[in-house]
């Protein structure tokens, strides 16, 4: 239900939104409403400064629609991009009584010292420096407490409201503007926003990392003090570090730009295919440089309130998208995506392989080092929109942080080749997701599973038989139906233990024959096709 203060609200919006004529959002509709005052601005500036002057969860708001270059047109992505968190800070005495309340005891119990100016503040949070008591900790650390805003769940919650609102009257009155999808873009904000109100959460996804990448010499999370974090609380090591966007800086100190902006690619790569857990929300302002050795910068990242994850299927099709684009097979780009669901499976894959093909082969007429990856993303995700390609939450993200990182990487060196550095960990991903070893390993991990799958069989089997099935029992039909699906399932069953028998039985001896080459003869041959055998047997077991 929407009270006074909110119409209003909606009333304040409409009022910003008519001053930057924004009116041609609503079509012929919005032609109603008069002639705008601001003139002689492209759209996309005047969509920056309505947001930008209707406050911060406007702004974090258009922050991620710039995301979403597959939906948007480019001249309001370009726009957006350059939003700004530039939030006046709420009093350092509201912090301390926040903390307090939520410790449940006096500050000075805690912390030897808490600073109570900010050192930076963004739209949800504000940080502030502090020092753990020494009897607390041992040595009296020093720390950062991150204090959510006050009021700032109500307000997004309000706000969100009036989004969803105002992107049901825009689908409403401008029917051209569903292809943009204002609520689902919406609904995906309030998902975002409002896991970033959750501290203790992004503890964990700050403690994920920093386990992920511990001794790592590319990048540093620092530790959280989970004793010390509550849900509107969160309390991490102290870094120091220089601003990644301080160039200047960076130069004086001699920090070899090459090195960093291809650690950058190489840390978003093993996040995303090693680990299935990447930092979302790479942006300059939330990454810092160790210059200890400006000959080999380390990256420290903090603000890890928006992580990614992707499923299996999803990091293989993924992968195997890329590899395939680079080496122009348009054919099977087109299949991944109706393999993977992405796309309908009735879509016509030589229709889809030919739209991708036009959008993509003009792209190789600059050399690789010149290809964005994440425009190649952002321009699949658009051609296959047009084959009613559903939004990929998953997918947008990383494209979102894939952008954020090769924008990033280019800056500070202009010739980065993102796919001299990828390619090598896309291939050995693959190879070790879908090598001989991999099989293996997966074949063990089945076998049990195999092995349960025929007694359960039978028994259910057993149980039809014994219930009637009105005055005639069991038909003759389902019961001569069953029997089958268990002779199946036992040939099935023989057929992959024979199979793992002959593949692990080759695994050893060929083992073996490494340990004594005084072996000769034709042991070596023959135990290769006793694996080939038994690798035949397994896959002919899974068609059948």
């Amino acid at each position: 239900m929407i009270g006074v203060r909110q119409w209003w609200r909606f009333w304040v919006i409409l009022r910003v939104a008519w001053r930057h004529g924004l009116q041609e959002l609503l079509g012929k509709y919005g032609r109603l409403l008069g002639p705008p005052r601001m003139r002689g601005r492209p759209r996309g500036e005047r969509l920056r400064l309505t947001l930008e002057e209707l406050g911060p969860v406007f702004v974090k708001f258009g922050q991620m629609l710039a995301t979403r270059r597959d939906i948007l047109p480019a001249d309001m992505a370009e726009q957006l991009v350059l939003l700004q968190d530039h939030v006046t800070p709420f009093p350092g005495a509201y912090a301390r009584e926040i903390v307090e309340k939520a410790y449940g005891r006096r500050l000075d119990e805690v912390f030897e010292s808490f600073s109570t100016e900010p050192l930076a503040s963004a739209s949800i949070a504000q940080v502030h420096a502090a020092r753990l008591k020494a009897d607390d900790t041992g040595d009296g650390l020093e720390v950062v407490v991150k204090v959510l805003r006050p009021g700032v769940a109500g307000q997004i919650r309000r706000d969100v409201d009036l989004m969803r609102m105002l992107a049901r009257l825009v689908e409403w009155l401008w029917p051209e503007s569903r292809r943009f999808h204002p609520s689902a873009v919406v609904d995906e904000y309030e998902k975002i926003v409002f896991d970033e109100l959750d501290l203790l959460r992004e503890g964990a996804n700050a403690s994920q990392l920093r386990r992920n990448w511990l001794g790592s010499e590319l990048i540093y999370h620092p530790a959280v003090m989970f004793d010390y974090t509550r849900p509107n609380v969160l309390v991490m090591e102290r870094i120091y570090g220089v601003p990644i966007d301080h160039m200047d800086k960076l130069q004086a100190l001699g920090v070899d730009f090459k090195v960093l902006a291809e650690n950058g690619v190489e840390i978003f790569f093993k996040q995303v295919f090693r680990d299935n857990f990447f930092h979302a929300d790479m942006h300059a302002g939330n990454i810092f440089v160790d210059v200890d050795d400006p000959a080999r910068p380390r990256y420290i990242a903090v603000d890890f309130g928006i992580v990614g994850t992707l499923s299996p299927p999803d990091q293989r099709y993924l992968a195997e998208n890329i590899l395939a684009f680079f080496n122009r097979d348009f054919r099977r780009v087109a299949e991944l995506h109706v393999e993977s669901g992405w796309i309908p499976s009735d879509t016509r894959v030589d229709e889809f392989e030919s739209a991708i093909r036009t959008v993509c082969e003009p792209i190789f007429n600059r050399p690789l080092r010149d290809i964005s990856f994440g425009m190649f993303l952002v321009r699949l995700f658009q051609v296959a929109r047009r084959f009613h390609m559903e939004v990929q939450p998953q997918l947008v993200l990383l494209q979102k942080t894939l952008l954020n990182i090769e924008g990033l990487g280019r800056r500070l060196y202009p010739e980065l080749d993102l796919w001299e550095t990828a390619k090598p960990i896309l291939e050995e991903w693959m190879r070790n997701r879908l090598g001989p070893r991999a099989t293996l390993g997966r074949m063990r991990d089945q076998l049990p599973e195999l092995a349960e799958t025929l007694p359960e069989l039978v028994q259910i089997t057993l149980r039809r038989m014994r219930s009637p099935d009105g005055a005639q029992g069991v038909r003759e039909r389902e019961l001569e139906a069953l029997r089958e699906e268990l002779r199946r399932s036992g040939r099935r069953s023989r057929t992959l233990i024979v199979g793992s028998t002959l593949v692990l039985g080759a695994v050893l001896l060929l083992g073996l024959d490494g340990l004594m080459p005084a072996m000769a003869g034709p042991v070596p041959v023959l135990t290769w096709l006793l694996g080939l055998l038994g690798v035949l047997l397994w896959l002919r077991a899974w068609k059948h």
